[in-house]
């Protein structure tokens, strides 16, 4: 990862990996040395100290890892940017004329995505862990040198417990020639200073499509190429729908079942890229290339083999159900060792590999129900299970839909392109999963989440008072949908018989 080098840039710098930093004397015996300032990390350090341990955290890189640095920040503070500018386009279907075509000034875009990510970085800071969190932290490389050591350049830190969280790194696929062409990936797209004319876009999972849709937005021209047959491959095939046709609104040109086959670098600023769908070849010219097409764990120089530690190249660190490598004294968090890769995932794994690496916690990483979202327009949000995947199970199931087409504050504002779907079990209004395609869904996501994690049924949010209008009103909707189906005809006969008894 670099930074750019403007003001911003600097002052993020200063906080995440000061370059007068002095790594501190280490303590004879710490008990938890974390490897990794990530989120994982920094929440296993903040956690542990903050419960009295001593800890030690090493980060080789910047404090804050990808999601400050180059994640889910700055990317969001992007696609703000872009959001402003597609309602400027449009502003005409609301009787706002005048506007036309938005200006963006893509210079003043980064700019202000490099203060956003200044302005956050104090909170991840070494000076804050160090001096308020009194966590010992080290800028450096770690390795392993033993079952209970780890070398930071010539210190050597001795724990009772260790937690690997070292994350992972774009995954660079094997395609001929892209990296002597060159190529962008989610760790430098954001030093960019000057807009892209043609932007390629090789992946069509989250960061392929958000970043795609954005820089169409600012003005960019745009291909999105996506090997399979769907972008958002892992997602219901109903939501995947919706966001096509609004990357196809927005003017993105997309290639489904598709493969990037040859790259080739013809000038300074010019690539040729060579695609192939259903044996036919076609060569497109470029000036910017982004690799969008997942990530692997950063499980290289760390010495896991002198610590006892299993591990694979693609899969990261192995761990059981509750976070503990092959090495009982040792744990691992996040992107290094789990298949959902989000955030918000790698800070609750970490409080589950802190309550069982040193208080002989039972917390199993199975029993986490993690939603995530796609923030792109709309957003396309998820939790629990989706309909394959009860099939796999054999699990059936009942499926309630409402979509924002039939709910009044998405008509108003004009957003009616999504739905609210919920999974419940079959005859059952236990719910098992929900997909939520809307402009907030990312929002709205939360309140199956929580009726989840309190054992509260669909019937039961169907009596959950609701404000009027809101685009949140639909997951109300979609719980009096099931209580229809309680009102059998024979509930009806009786019900009417005793209405008559009454007159």
């Amino acid at each position: 990862m670099t930074l750019a080098g403007n003001r911003w840039d600097d002052a993020l710098t200063d906080n995440v990996h000061p370059s007068d930093w002095r790594n501190p004397s280490p303590q004879a015996l710490y008990d938890l040395v974390v490897i990794g300032g990530g989120t994982a990390g920094l929440i296993s350090a903040s956690g542990a100290a903050g419960l009295g341990a001593r800890v030690a955290l090493v980060e080789r890189q910047h404090m804050g890892g990808d999601c400050l640095n180059v994640g889910c920040v700055p990317s969001k503070a992007l696609l703000r940017s872009g959001h402003l500018a597609a309602e400027l386009r449009d502003a005409e279907r609301f009787g706002v004329s005048g506007t036309g075509e938005a200006q963006v000034d893509f210079g003043a875009v980064m700019e202000r995505m490099r203060k956003v990510r200044a302005r956050i970085s104090p909170v991840d800071s070494v000076k804050r862990y160090q001096e308020e969190l009194s966590v010992d932290v080290f800028l450096g490389d770690a390795r392993f040198a033993g079952e209970r050591e780890v070398v930071v350049g010539d210190d050597r830190l001795r724990f009772k417990k260790a937690i690997i969280a070292t994350g992972g790194r774009p995954f660079q696929p094997p395609i001929d020639g892209l990296a002597d062409a060159g190529y962008l990936t989610n760790e430098t797209i954001f030093d960019l200073t000057e807009r892209p004319r043609h932007l390629l876009v090789i992946g069509g999972g989250p960061i392929g499509c958000e970043l795609s849709q954005a820089f169409r937005r600012f003005g960019s021209r745009v291909t999105l190429v996506e090997q399979g047959p769907q972008f958002l491959a892992r997602e219901d095939p109903d939501a995947a729908a919706v966001l096509q046709r609004a990357l196809e609104y927005d003017g993105v040109d997309l290639r489904l079942g598709t493969a990037v086959t040859k790259v080739q670098r013809q000038a300074d600023d010019i690539v040729g890229v060579t695609l192939e769908r259903d044996g036919e070849a076609e060569t497109l010219t470029v000036d910017t290339l982004l690799v969008a097409v997942g990530r692997v764990p950063n499980v290289e120089g760390l010495g896991l083999e002198a610590a006892g530690v299993e591990f694979d190249t693609r899969r990261g660190v192995l761990v059981d159900d509750g976070l503990r490598t092959t090495n009982k004294r040792i744990f691992a968090a996040g992107d290094v060792c789990m298949e959902h890769r989000f955030t918000h995932a790698a800070d609750y794994a970490a409080r589950i590999a802190i309550q069982n690496a040193l208080f002989f916690g039972r917390k199993k990483l199975s029993q986490l129900n993690i939603p995530w979202c796609t923030y792109t327009s709309p957003e396309i949000a998820h939790v629990g299970l989706y309909e394959r995947d009860a099939q796999a199970q054999g699990t059936p199931l009942d499926t309630w839909t409402r979509e924002l087409a039939e709910v009044d504050r998405a008509i108003a504002e004009g957003d009616d392109e999504g739905f609210v779907k919920i999974h419940t079990r079959k005859g059952s209004d236990k719910i098992l999963g929900a997909t939520i395609v809307a402009r907030n869904a990312g929002d709205l996501i939360s309140e199956i989440s929580v009726a989840m994690a309190a054992g509260m049924g669909l019937g039961g949010l169907s009596n959950v008072i609701h404000p009027y209008p809101t685009q949140a009103d639909a997951i109300r909707q979609t719980g009096g949908a099931y209580m229809r189906t309680r009102l059998t005809p024979f509930a009806a006969r009786v019900l009417g018989l005793l209405l008559r008894l009454q007159r």
